[in-house]
């Protein structure tokens, strides 16, 4: 086990309240997550990660629990989630997952942006094989004997596990195992009473885009402005 390689980070927001998109964001996931397993946590696996998101970004559990009873809702909103594929500036990949109700005036939002920053909207299918779809869990290291973990989890769909850090530097355990491996990789981790900080479905990308840094910089411009998208919930992206 080593250093985990993960793509570039950036100001993700940086002319957006973060804490209100990020919020926004569970709120829709916990929406799907409802309206497709039900209210229980316990008997559903997506609505248990969107609460376990949740409290890792400090989502106050009212809101949860708001989030939730709306969801159930009769005259709730139906969310769908939508994946758009697309270059931007110099060749680099990148994903846009969507969770909208409005699928005509997202993909007329999307489009728009990466034509104005130098950018073009793909067809499926032309850029997700530049992609792995991974379950991905990100979990504090303090306690954790990580040797006996990853032996632990190699039974149960683990298949890269390395050390990261999080956006504000602090020290991370990141685990990755094939998406259909989800739910295994997640109960693998509950019956170890290990609570993750974080637990994703996430792209990740085969092979990195490396730029000199100013042709990065309008690319990280395309993502910044995708991600303040109000049906955008999240980017994945070849950049290195």
């Amino acid at each position: 086990m080593g250093r985990i390689f993960e793509v570039r980070k950036h100001a993700m927001f940086a002319r957006w309240n973060r804490m209100a998109k990020q919020f926004h964001r569970i709120a829709k996931d916990i929406n799907i997550a409802v309206k497709t397993g039900g209210t229980d946590p316990n008997s559903n696996p997506a609505l248990r990660r969107c609460v376990q998101n949740a409290r890792a970004i400090n989502m106050p559990k009212d809101k949860v629990e708001a989030a939730i009873k709306r969801a159930a809702g009769k005259d709730a909103a139906s969310f769908t989630s939508v994946i758009y594929e697309g270059y931007g500036p110099h060749g680099v990949a990148i994903l846009v997952e969507a969770a909208t109700d409005n699928p005509v005036r997202t993909v007329a939002s999307v489009r728009h942006l990466f034509t104005k920053h130098g950018g073009n909207l793909a067809t499926s299918g032309s850029v997700a094989f530049q992609f792995r779809e991974m379950g991905v869990f990100r979990l504090n290291p303090d306690g954790i004997d990580q040797d006996d973990l990853e032996l632990y989890l190699i039974d149960h769909g683990l298949e890269e596990m390395g050390e990261s850090t999080g956006e504000k530097g602090e020290p991370q355990l990141v685990i990755r195992g094939a998406f259909k491996d989800f739910g295994q990789l997640q109960k693998a981790l509950e019956d170890r009473g290990i609570a993750p900080l974080s637990a994703e479905r996430e792209f990740v990308c085969a092979t990195p885009t490396e730029l000199p840094e100013d042709q990065a910089k309008e690319v990280l411009e395309l993502i910044d402005l995708l991600e303040q998208d109000d049906d955008v919930q999240k980017v994945f992206h070849t950049l290195a």
